[in-house]
């Protein structure tokens, strides 16, 4: 797909993630309740807004670009060389508990890589995107990762284990190692924010296991079209399916790479 063509896909999906966004602005703020929230599984939460959102974002982008889904709620399955991957609300504890961090996270897939990537953080209006080779922008203005050139003037973001505690002990590490050697660790909720807090140089660096390919997808994008690295605990490539990500600025790059991946290997 050449890039005019992409540019006018992208216009489109902004559009169908600020709508959307709306949508589950108005809900939360006028009917939600959390009697209406249901268990997928430990410490995994879903309610009809997610599955509403979804649906909502899942007939947009058909009509835009009928190819194959990839999504959190299975409203639509069966991939294909193109795929649509979706989050209709990254943090939903988050919005269950009403702390203003969550987001829409729509990405474009083609045979493994992301070239078109939208993230709209509903509270504060911020609508994050890019496409491949194209640069990454926030409300219309081009962003960049930070020029922090030590991780020991760095702030890290992660995400907590809530579930797989299978590699807890890896985890403690790496997190006791970041706290000790940076100027600290944030835990925001939503791992599409984070990677877009990075994108935009409000953080330095990020990592989290467990991540699933619409938790990662368009944040990802959007880091490397600012400037940043992407890659996971091997230092390798496998990170939207591989369910591992370590992202950062290229200057501290091998530095936090390195000290995760030690502590995980």
């Amino acid at each position: 797909m050449d890039s005019i063509k992409l540019q006018l896909l992208l216009a489109k999906v902004i559009a169908t993630a600020k709508d959307t966004g709306n949508w589950i602005r108005a809900e939360r703020e006028e009917n939600f309740s959390k009697e209406r929230v249901e268990i997928k599984g430990y410490n995994d939460l879903v309610s009809y807004v997610d599955k509403g959102a979804e649906q909502k974002i899942v007939n947009d982008l058909t009509d835009y670009f009928p190819v194959g889904f990839i999504v959190e709620e299975n409203t639509r399955s069966g991939t294909q060389d193109y795929n649509w991957i979706v989050d209709p609300l990254d943090g939903t504890t988050n919005f269950v508990h009403g702390i203003p961090c969550y987001a829409i996270s729509i990405a474009l897939e083609y045979k493994s890589e992301i070239i078109l990537g939208v993230v709209y953080e509903i509270n504060r209006d911020e609508c994050f995107y890019a496409i491949k080779d194209g640069g990454s922008y926030l409300n219309s203005k081009i962003i960049r990762v930070s020029q922090t050139p030590t991780l020991k003037d760095s702030l890290i973001a992660t995400g907590f284990p809530i579930s797989n505690f299978t590699r807890i002990e890896s985890y403690l590490k790496t997190l006791e190692f970041m706290m000790r050697n940076t100027h600290g660790v944030r835990r925001i909720g939503a791992a599409a924010v984070d990677l877009c807090y990075l994108a935009c140089g409000r953080v330095d660096g990020f990592f989290e296991y467990n991540l699933k390919p619409w938790d990662a997808a368009a944040g990802a994008l959007i880091v490397k079209e600012a400037g940043g690295l992407v890659c996971d605990f091997k230092g390798e490539n496998n990170w939207l399916f591989g369910k591992e990500l370590i992202a950062s600025n290229e200057l501290i790059h091998q530095e936090f790479k390195h000290n995760t991946i030690y502590n995980f290997s």
